[in-house]
């Protein structure tokens, strides 16, 4: 396993981001480094479950709805598989734009098929109408992630890629 600079052995993403690695899901940002407390953009979010669930090909007749992306950008395929599978609407893709822990959670749980969950949480920052509320409730239940507190979830937080690979690895190893 390629060791990074940046990833200690002792930190919670080590193992994570290693099975990560090995399983071609992301690489480092450069030879020697991760940066796993870097921010984790959509494109990269939805790149990295696409890859975890395969890097099924897309139809080269598939027409996207996403008017913001193109076929010579490194995330189209995902961007398309994800639209496909539901994980994704819309006409705006925002590749660039930072992924949010309510983010993360509702992209697995749709892939998941959304499975039936109660919308009241533990957390006082998820309203039980917050369209990602069931989402969180799942990802908690499944052992993907836990609050930020006992109380609180925080799903307007950013992600860094080691959360990500964390939280992925939960999703498909633990």
């Amino acid at each position: 396993v390629q060791r990074f600079s940046d990833v200690p052995l002792d930190a919670y993403y080590s193992e994570a981001v290693d099975w990560a690695v090995v399983e071609n899901i992301t690489a480092g940002t450069s030879e020697t480094t991760f940066s796993p407390d870097a921010t984790c953009t959509r494109a990269q979010i939805i790149t990295f479950i696409y890859r975890a669930y395969g890097s099924s090909p897309i139809s080269k007749t598939y027409k996207t709805s996403f008017k913001d992306i193109s076929k010579d950008d490194y995330f189209y395929n995902a961007a398309c598989w994800a639209e496909a599978n539901g994980i994704l609407t819309g006409s705006k893709f925002e590749g660039d734009k930072a992924c949010t822990r309510s983010d993360v959670v509702t992209y697995l749980w749709k892939k998941a098929k959304s499975p039936k969950q109660s919308t009241k949480t533990q957390f006082t920052d998820v309203s039980s109408s917050a369209k990602y509320a069931q989402a969180v409730n799942w990802a908690v239940k499944e052992g993907i992630t836990s609050g930020t507190s006992d109380t609180t979830f925080s799903p307007k937080s950013t992600c860094t890629r080691g959360q990500i690979a964390t939280m992925l690895f939960r999703a498909f190893v633990k």
